[in-house]
């Protein structure tokens, strides 16, 4: 199989939107010219202006024809579709790199493109976009969830490193838990936090993001190094009648985050037990209080 060397790659970037902006920036940087690239939208035209100066802005088959490696950077629902409907065209030629962003999909949805001599890989940036220039700064030392076929693994891997970033491997058939697992992590932490900001804010509590802040990173901190360990609070206590407490309260002032309490009250519960923590009385006393 003849594979493009990663040092003289030219880039089109299909989809210019917060991802595919500063990663297609940081290939750039990397010595791989930018030459075409795709968006619609005049956010998108604006952001290819400020990250991709040496981008033309052309039709998605016009900068697949351009480049050797194709950056897709589309939402998942979008993806397959783009791909497949670019394969329908014959935009498509043997011996391209297709990489495309998407956390939830393995190679497999660039099928389409691969039934046609594509070389596909999975590239997923496992950070946070603003859609701002520092995006591309925060590359430095991101981790990207890799999975690619075998012969192709070295490819994605230096280009990950020439982004700046750290390869993980991830198997195809791990790729859906790989990204429930970071969207219980990242995306649902965002509204838990949400959520104990608005309660402390609707009490007249000042400053509470200040408040909560120095809590909220110790607690980041001590799960990342000590796992079950960092379990903490009434439920890790098996204090049943504060935890009742909270739910009488929360249902009297804030009833729409009483499920999401109960649910990861109960989850804490599973694991404090699981871990030793609690005994298998003081389990089944929590969870009666829980709705």
């Amino acid at each position: 199989m003849d594979i493009p060397a990663p040092a003289r790659l030219r880039v089109a970037v299909l989809g210019v939107g917060r991802v595919g902006s500063a990663l297609g920036a940081a290939l750039g940087r990397a010595g791989h010219p930018v030459v075409a690239a795709s968006g619609v939208s005049e956010q998108s035209r604006r952001r290819a202006e400020q990250l991709l100066p040496t981008a033309e802005l052309l039709a998605p088959d016009d900068a697949v024809a351009a480049a050797d490696l194709v950056l897709v950077t589309v939402p998942d629902d979008v993806l397959r579709p783009l791909v497949a409907g670019l394969a329908e065209t014959g935009a498509w030629r043997p011996g391209q790199l297709v990489a495309h962003t998407s956390g939830a999909h393995g190679i497999g949805v660039l099928d389409p493109a691969a039934a046609r001599g594509v070389l596909a890989l999975a590239l997923h940036p496992v950070m946070t976009f603003t859609g701002r220039p520092e995006d591309l700064d925060r590359l430095a030392g991101v981790t990207f969830g890799v999975t690619a076929p075998d012969e192709l693994r070295p490819v994605a891997e230096s280009l990950v490193v020439e982004m700046g970033g750290e390869p993980v491997w991830v198997p195809e058939s791990a790729r859906a838990l790989y990204h429930a697992a970071l969207t219980v992590g990242s995306n649902h932490l965002v509204t838990l936090v949400n959520d104990a900001l608005d309660l402390l804010d609707g009490v007249g509590v000042e400053q509470s993001a200040q408040l909560v802040a120095p809590l909220l990173s110790a607690s980041l901190d001590n799960v990342l190094r000590l796992r079950d360990a960092a379990l903490t609070g009434p439920v890790s206590r098996g204090d049943a009648a504060t935890v009742a407490a909270h739910v009488r309260t929360l249902t009297a002032r804030a009833p729409a985050v009483v499920p999401s309490y109960s649910a990861l009250a109960r989850r804490t519960a599973e694991r404090a037990h699981a871990a030793g923590r609690l005994t298998d009385a003081q389990t089944e006393a929590v969870l009666e209080v829980l709705p």
